[in-house]
């Protein structure tokens, strides 16, 4: 059998045993270790709290299937390169992997699969989890991927002052990130003091609970008056929108790394046209889909960069990890999160 989590309708979460995926000639089955929990897209799902005739609308269709960042171990290749048929306790199977890695049985793998005990991947899409990478940082590379690809389309560069909007997971990478780009400051901003004790211990990153301080003000101390040359978005909140422009120079950069379920009114000409504010989405799907001398970057090539820098030790994320639950407890975990999850960082489920 194959335990699958499942949101059946909205606000209700299911442990469902489904028989066990059967591999296609161009799949591995990969037996799950862990997998992440994004909060914000299955939160959002979960909640069915979104407009009618949305994106979320479309997407989120009841019984749905939640997850999208799973680390496990290759237990059996579909077929062989040659097309033979390839039987689970054989060893020799392999095949190749999203950038041409082998992928044996055995092979540990990083996918945007669901949480499943089971699941089945296209080869082309497995990127192998280096053996100095362990299961926790591993289960980090979608959410890392989403914030690269967000990092690289806002154009960060050296000696910039960047702004993170919501400073959840994704709003957590994305400082440690801005920083490894070449941004000189980065001022992380979020109402929820617990996330704010989360930001990395440096001189370089300030943190800012609005209630407290006003964010624009607290930029132009950091910046001697000159405010940010990029903002990222990462509450997920269109109400909000517009108060992040405050903290930008003219003719900076506003960067949409979430994704906000609701309208936003703005006066484009105060907003944008006057300061010449230029406005850039960042989903996860303007990702390249195959890598070009102009832009290599897919998500393999992402995932794999990310791994880097934690085998190097230049990104530390271990720190950033507020949940571990056994996925059995998952429906009560995501109860609690749907909640309140203002003390919640990256959650980890354990298969």
């Amino acid at each position: 059998m194959n335990q699958t989590l499942v949101f059946p309708d909205a606000r209700e979460v299911a442990i469902e045993d489904r028989d066990r995926p059967e591999p296609t000639a161009e799949e591995v089955l990969i037996e799950t270790d862990t997998s992440l929990i994004s909060a914000g897209t299955e939160l959002t799902v979960l909640s069915g709290d979104f407009p009618e005739g949305s994106f979320w609308d479309e997407y989120a269709e009841f019984p749905f299937d939640p997850g999208y960042a799973n680390v496990g171990t290759v237990v059996e290749v579909g077929a062989d390169p040659q097309g033979a048929d390839v039987a689970s306790d054989d060893a020799g199977a392999s095949t190749t992997g999203a950038t041409g890695a082998e992928l044996d049985v055995g092979t540990r793998v990083a996918t945007w699969s669901p949480h499943a005990e089971y699941v089945a991947a296209a080869a082309e899409d497995c990127v192998v989890v280096p053996d100095d990478v362990d299961d926790e940082q591993a289960s980090l590379f979608a959410i890392a991927q989403i914030v690269m690809n967000g990092v690289r389309r806002g154009r960060i560069d050296w000696g910039e002052t960047v702004v993170v909007y919501g400073l959840g997971i994704l709003g957590q990478l994305a400082v440690r990130f801005a920083r490894i780009a070449g941004a000189e400051t980065v001022v992380g901003v979020d109402l929820a003091e617990q996330r704010l004790e989360y930001l990395p211990d440096s001189p370089e990153v300030v943190g800012v609970n609005p209630t407290e301080e006003d964010p624009v003000e607290a930029v132009e101390a950091a910046t001697g008056g000159d405010l940010a040359d990029v903002c990222l978005e990462v509450t997920g909140n269109p109400d909000v929108i517009p108060q992040e422009f405050g903290v930008l120079h003219e003719q900076a950069r506003l960067v949409l790394l979430s994704s906000p379920h609701g309208k936003t009114t703005l006066d484009f000409h105060d907003h944008v046209n006057a300061p010449s504010h230029e406005i850039i989405g960042a989903h996860q799907l303007s990702h390249a889909p195959v890598a070009t001398p102009r832009d290599p970057w897919t998500k393999p090539a992402h995932a794999e960069l990310f791994f880097s820098y934690v085998e190097q030790g230049r990104l530390s994320v271990s720190d950033l990890f507020s949940h571990v639950v056994d996925a059995r407890d998952a429906p009560g975990t995501y109860q609690s999160l749907l909640e309140d999850r203002s003390d919640a960082m990256a959650v980890r489920l354990e298969w």
